[in-house]
């Protein structure tokens, strides 16, 4: 049987993953992996460029590609986009070789951290109720993860503990 081999964060836009990833690589001793910023990198773009300029679907084919090079050639700590575990691709590959944690919030701290985010494309052309939706909707995909750390209520240190 295959082990397992990275630490993969998920969740919306907003939740951590990036803080929180850099923070457990740090106290594991791995590589740090950010997906966002390694297509940003790819492209010399920020995400927000790649989605006005180049579309959304040209976006999610380089972050699978791009996501299931770095799964399966990384044993570190990844942190992916907020719409990564949605790709039934990048899901399997995560559930099946890595150790998955969704950083869970509420709805509430969610909304009140994404809108009005010129740094995230699907953030600022939502209404509220949709963006309550979008959370909602991801929020049932997410919950597959290995482990859900609520994080409600905690200090980055105590979601580090957690996890």
């Amino acid at each position: 049987m295959k082990s397992k081999k990275n630490i993969v964060f998920l969740g919306m836009m907003g939740s951590g993953k990036s803080s929180i990833g850099k923070i457990v690589s740090k106290e594991l001793k791995l590589d740090f992996y950010d997906i966002d910023n390694i297509i940003e990198k790819h492209l010399k773009m920020k995400i927000s460029e790649i989605f006005s300029k180049k579309g959304e679907n040209f976006f999610r084919n380089l972050e699978e590609k791009i996501t299931i090079k770095s799964l399966e050639s990384s044993n570190g700590v990844i942190s992916l986009g907020g719409g990564g575990f949605i790709n039934e691709k990048i899901k399997r590959e995560v559930i099946t070789n890595n150790f998955s944690f969704w950083l869970n919030w509420s709805n509430a701290t969610l909304l009140n951290r994404i809108k009005n985010s010129h740094k995230r494309p699907i953030a600022f052309c939502s209404s509220d109720k949709e963006l309550v939706e979008l959370i909602e909707k991801r929020k049932k995909i997410y919950s597959d993860a290995d482990f859900e750390i609520n994080c409600n209520k905690l200090s980055k240190n105590e979601i580090v503990k957690k996890i």
